[in-house]
């Protein structure tokens, strides 16, 4: 299953580079994260969360950790896609969305009106 999964990442262009490892405190800074914002920030899904960060870290890697730099996004397709791929990278995993926090309160806002 492991190998399924690399497979479909790199497809995906998940694969980070050589630059791209996390520092050893981000495991702690992830579940920290996690716990105090336990649901997706678009769809209030709580599975498959991911901990995006809105600048990334191999462009700003002083902001690694930064928990501002942080926001909850989920793969879990409950709303139609992927708001992880689809507002934290603009439906590519090698682009980053400038605008996270717009896109967010655009998308949420959509939702509630279609509710």
């Amino acid at each position: 299953m492991i190998i399924v999964k690399a497979i479909k990442d790199v497809l995906q262009g998940k694969v980070p580079s050589l630059t791209d490892r996390r520092s050893p405190g981000w495991r702690h800074v992830r579940a920290v994260h996690l716990k105090a914002n336990p649901s997706c920030e678009v769809c209030s899904c709580t599975d498959k969360l991911e901990v995006h960060h809105r600048k990334p870290f191999h462009l700003f890697p002083l902001l690694e950790l930064e928990p501002s730099n942080l926001i909850t996004l989920c793969e879990s397709n409950k709303s139609g896609y992927n708001c992880h791929l689809f507002v934290g990278h603009m439906g590519n995993y090698r682009n980053y969305n400038k605008h996270v926090e717009k896109t967010v309160e655009f998308v949420r806002g959509w939702h509630e009106e279609q509710e």
